[in-house]
């Protein structure tokens, strides 16, 4: 059941965060300043979701590697601490960031230099998590 409760929680976080990502880009292209806002907030109210789900991934994960030293497992307890990082210092901040600037209508040079540092942090943990999907995918198979 452990193993089930950490798929459904990782790939929760995953999917979480390739909408966030493909949606941002998207408005950004076509969209107006208005979408934009809009699409900044519902992030902020996605959070809801993003964050337990991340959390309930990594605690999972934690918690069936053990001190297991096969090199899959260490491979993702490795990216676990960079993809927790990354969310907390960069991809949370930025997001909060530039919803408030969106809702005041800032869309200035440093909107979009957090904007494009958080894409870039985005695709990073996309990256990473993907890896560690496959990973754990691989582990299923064996």
């Amino acid at each position: 059941m452990k193993t089930k409760i950490h798929a459904a929680a990782g790939c929760l976080g995953f999917l979480t965060i390739a909408i966030f990502w493909t949606s941002t880009v998207t408005v950004e292209l076509f969209g107006s300043e208005a979408a934009i806002a809009s699409l900044k907030e519902g992030i902020l109210w996605g959070m809801i979701i993003l964050i337990p789900s991340m959390a309930i991934a990594g605690g999972s994960g934690i918690s069936l590697a053990g001190d297991s030293s096969y090199p899959t497992i260490l491979r993702k307890k490795t990216r676990m601490p960079f993809i927790a990082l990354n969310g907390l210092t960069i991809l949370l901040p930025s997001a909060i960031f530039l919803a408030i600037k969106a809702s005041a209508g800032e869309f200035d040079v440093t909107f979009y230099t957090v904007q494009g540092i958080e894409l870039l942090a985005g695709a990073t943990n996309l990256t990473l998590m993907g890896l560690n999907i496959r990973d754990g995918l691989s582990m299923r198979k064996s």
